[in-house]
């Protein structure tokens, strides 16, 4: 994927298409508001929103998916929708009431995302209004929607403006700014802070091109991805694709671009086929099934997690897709395991179009903290693997404390590892000093970094 031009970078945004927005509608504006601010009282986005979408039955799909782009973006641009309000007169921090300060950033949102005017609004937010208590009135929100917006300020540094248009704490733009060249620090940014599309992996025994024509038959369009050879793009809003045959027949795994090109740095089919692989971090699972496929029905993949929900999950994927290749052994034994792939606790930054909230949770001390997690799970898991083996150690972080740095204090003190360069397993393009270093803005999805070790000896 080409790099975008920068040209948005320091002005205000242009208004989404109206099919990504779904159906805005006042049931809808109440769940995405009060998702919001359970948000801004501190849950985490993905069960706020699962809550406040539980519980009004009565919600369309399309208010649904209204509802769930609102409150993405309401934390995804909750810098930028604060200036603008400022620039109208109504700061939120002016006010006490978090209901307050939500009910003016959605509306601002409205106003800048969706390009509507007070005479639309109105029936979304005004009063009697879909949240309480609320002491902002309607004339304060009309003046949102309708006052005349000044320039975005272009005052100080272009980074810091460039934190300012994409709603990034400054510190992370500060630290993200040291990982690409001064050029790419809008895109970078722009891809942070955009809804991630929908990436797919067609599963093995099914051709690419004959998914891509029955995604196409329902209408679904999706593109092929250079290098990565089994991943789809869906183009568009896409959301049809999970009702489709192929999604339905197991044919197709969502899964980040990225994730695969970890999962072709744990080696090939060829290389993999009859072999056992350790996830050692697996989660949910997305990287487990990938790596089933790889290994075959004569191979084995031991799945663990330090998160029992989370490792449930994967468990229901494996057996709905009767994969019993798959185990998920307590304790996880690693001493004749040919490949282990640690997917480490990380901040997650390079997920940040995903996982919106998360940049206003994270801190410099937090990336410290991550580091010593990360450090231990390097030495642990080393520890325990025989010669030969293959270790991936792997984030979707793009900072450099938490990959390259981690990566380089292992082999210091541990001279029985080697680091095995990433070129020739995954496209130049997402190479770096022999690292796998995948970047938003050139993927089109999230950000990852990977490293293969071979653990050398007889």
């Amino acid at each position: 994927m080409g790099l975008e031009p920068d040209v948005t970078a320091l002005s205000w945004p242009t208004p989404h298409p109206p099919e990504l927005l779904g159906k805005a509608s006042r049931r809808a504006a109440t769940a995405a508001l009060e998702a919001h601010v359970a948000v801004v009282k501190g849950e985490p986005l993905r069960r706020a929103l699962g809550n406040a979408l539980a519980a009004d039955e009565k919600l369309g799909g399309q208010e649904r998916r209204f509802v769930a782009l609102a409150v993405r973006e309401l934390s995804r641009h909750m810098r930028l929708l604060d200036l603008a309000l400022r620039l109208v007169g109504h700061p939120p921090s002016k006010l006490v009431m978090v209901q307050d300060q939500v009910l003016l950033r959605y509306a601002a949102w409205r106003r800048l995302f969706g390009g509507v005017d007070w005479a639309r609004l109105r029936n979304e937010i005004g009063l009697p209004g879909p949240i309480r208590p609320r002491t902002v009135l309607d004339a304060a929100l009309r003046e949102v929607a309708d006052a005349p917006l000044p320039p975005l300020p272009q005052d100080g540094s272009r980074l810091a403006a460039l934190a300012t248009r994409h709603s990034l704490p400054r510190w992370l733009s500060e630290r993200l700014a040291e990982e690409a060249p001064e050029e790419e620090w809008g895109p970078l940014f722009e891809a942070l802070n955009r809804e991630a599309p929908i990436q797919l992996r067609v599963r093995d025994g099914r051709e690419p091109s004959e998914v891509r024509e029955a995604l196409a038959a329902e209408e679904v369009q999706t593109r092929p991805v250079d290098g990565v050879p089994r991943a789809l793009v869906v183009e568009g809003s896409g959301h049809r694709v999970f009702d489709t045959a192929p999604m339905k027949q197991h044919a197709l795994q969502v899964q980040d671009v990225g994730s695969q090109l970890i999962v072709a740095l744990c080696g090939s089919a060829e290389e993999l086929r009859g072999r056992t692989v350790a996830d050692v971090c697996a989660g949910a699972g997305g990287k487990t099934l990938a790596l089933a496929d790889l290994v075959g029905r004569q191979g084995r993949v031991l799945a663990a997690d330090a998160s029992k929900r989370r490792l449930q999950d994967a468990r229901e994927r494996a057996r709905r897709l009767r994969l019993d290749r798959v185990s998920f052994p307590f304790p996880l034994r690693l001493e004749q395991v040919d490949v282990a792939l640690i997917d480490a606790p990380c901040s997650g930054i390079g997920s940040l179009s995903r996982e919106p909230d998360a940049r206003w949770s994270l801190s410099p001390d937090r990336i410290e903290e991550l580091a010593e997690i990360q450090d231990e799970l390097l030495r642990e898991t080393a520890g325990k693997l025989r010669p030969g083996a293959v270790m991936v150690y792997a984030t979707c972080s793009l900072l450099r404390e938490e990959n390259e740095a981690r990566v380089e204090a292992f082999l210091a003190e541990s001279p029985e590892w080697r680091l095995e360069s990433a070129d020739g397993r995954v496209p130049e393009v997402h190479v770096r000093e022999g690292f796998l270093r995948v970047m938003p803005h050139r993927a089109g999805g999230g950000g990852f970094f990977a490293a293969r070790l071979v653990r050398q000896g007889a």
